[in-house]
């Protein structure tokens, strides 16, 4: 049986599918025979102690915030990995970023990087263009809100001419400047560039 999502009426209905009163529940948390049969019919105490909510809890087998607890604080954001290679080489048609799944990414970075939550992805780097910085399947958590390179620049996931690429982009006086950092590394194309996100953090599997 599911119980109602309202503590107090939670509560009665827990007890209730085990067959047990709430006299003895009060006993069974050391306080008088009334106090549960107050807080679900009188709302006295607003809340339950917490030490009162945990031990209940635990005798019904539920999360504490289904008798009022508040949920714990996340400690990852669940960041979606899309099947799509930047490449920083030739460059790889990009038809559809498929969901591939997700990474965790500690909410203590993701903020401390100025990410907002749902406004990032990672995506796989491709080639040795931005060697040896970036090497080839190094995944980059990329912030798709951050879209405006300034003239410094910065490393950025870009499509030209239909193709998605990880270079470094800065703002020209008329236009954005794309480029490598390998030297060898062949021109970039001088199609529009669509700026698709910047990358703000490199993770690399360690070999």
């Amino acid at each position: 049986m599911k119980p109602p999502a309202e503590p107090r009426a939670a509560l009665r209905a827990l007890a209730a599918a085990q067959g047990v009163s709430l006299l003895a529940l009060s006993a069974m948390i050391g306080r008088n025979g009334n106090y549960l049969q107050q807080w679900v019919t009188r709302g006295s105490p607003r809340r339950l102690a917490e030490a009162d909510r945990r031990r209940l809890a635990d005798f019904f087998g539920v999360a504490e915030t289904v008798l009022g607890g508040e949920a714990a604080p996340r400690s990852v954001w669940r960041v979606p990995r899309l099947d799509v290679a930047a490449a920083a080489g030739a460059g790889r048609v990009n038809d559809e970023a498929a969901l591939l799944g997700f990474d965790a990414v500690p909410v203590e970075l993701a903020r401390a990087l100025g990410l907002s939550e749902g406004q990032a992805a990672v995506i796989r780097v491709a080639g040795d263009s931005m060697a040896p910085g970036l090497c080839d399947g190094d995944r980059l958590l990329v912030d798709q809100t951050a879209r405006t390179p300034d003239a410094k620049g910065g490393v950025y996931a870009v499509r030209i001419d239909g193709l998605l690429l990880v270079k470094r982009v800065r703002r020209g006086a008329r236009r954005l400047l794309v480029t490598s950092d390998n030297p060898g590394a062949l021109p970039v194309g001088r199609g529009e560039v669509e700026v698709v996100g910047r990358a703000v953090w490199q993770m690399r599997v360690p070999v």
